[in-house]
C-alpha cells in the first residue's frame, strides 16, 4: 500500500529484539547485561519501551541471561547499526509493515556489511595464525619436557605424566609421536631415550 510505506532513513521502526550475555561468574553476567542495556538506553536514536529480563541460568560451566527489548529505532541506518553494534540474538520488525530503502541506503548497508565481514575474517585469520603458532610451540615444549625427563632415567608412563604435568591421555599422543621418530623407546612399559 503506497500510503503506508515510509522512507527507510526517516522511518521510526518498532522492533522486538533479544540480547543475550554468556559468561562466568553469575554476578558478572547479571551486571554485564544491565550495563549493556544501559548503553542502549543512553543512545538518542533508540527508545526502549520495555525491557524484560530472564532469570540467570547455568549452562554447563557458564551462565546465561537474556533480555527481550521492545524498542523504537530512528531509521534503517540506525537499525542496521544497532544490529552490528549490539549483536542481538534475534530481531523482529513490528512496525511499519512496509519500508522503502533507497539505492544509496542499500549500497551503504551492503558496503558496511562487507567491511565488517572482511574485518571479522581478518580477526579470525589472525587468531588462527596465533593458535597454530601456539600449538607448534606447545608441542615442542611437551616433546622437550619428555626428553629432558628421560635424560635423568627411565620412567613408566604414570611417572612421565607427573613429571611433565601433562595428563596421561594427552601425553600418549606425544609419546607415540616420539616413539615413531625413534627419539625415545619403550620396553616393558618403561620409557627411555633411544
Amino acid at each position: 500500500m503506497p500510503g503506508t510505506e515510509k522512507q527507510g532513513e526517516h522511518a521510526h521502526i518498532r522492533c522486538r529484539t533479544i540480547i543475550e550475555v554468556l559468561g562466568k561468574p553469575k554476578e558478572y553476567v547479571e551486571n554485564a547485561i544491565k550495563e549493556y542495556i544501559g548503553h542502549i538506553k543512553e543512545d538518542a536514536e533508540l527508545v526502549v519501551l520495555n525491557d524484560d529480563y530472564s532469570e540467570t541460568k547455568e549452562q554447563g560451566k557458564l551462565w546465561s541471561k537474556f533480555v527481550e527489548l521492545d524498542l523504537v529505532v530512528k531509521g534503517t541506518k540506525k537499525l542496521i547499526s544497532f544490529c552490528f553494534e549490539y549483536m542481538p540474538s534475534s530481531m523482529e520488525v513490528v512496525k511499519p509493515e512496509h519500508l522503502i530503502m533507497t539505492n544509496p541506503e542499500l549500497s551503504n548497508f551492503l558496503n558496511d556489511l562487507q567491511a565488517r565481514l572482511h574485518n571479522v575474517d581478518m580477526v579470525v585469520k589472525k587468531l588462527k595464525s596465533e593458535n597454530d603458532f601456539l600449538k607448534v610451540n606447545m608441542n615442542t615444549i611437551i616433546n622437550n619436557a619428555i626428553i629432558i625427563a628421560l635424560r635423568f632415567g627411565s620412567l613408566n608412563f604414570e611417572q612421565l605424566s607427573k613429571i611433565t604435568g601433562v595428563h596421561e591421555k594427552e601425553l600418549q599422543i606425544f609419546a607415540d609421536s616420539l616413539l615413531k621418530e625413534n627419539k625415545i623407546k619403550k620396553e616393558n612399559e618403561i620409557y627411555s631415550l633411544a
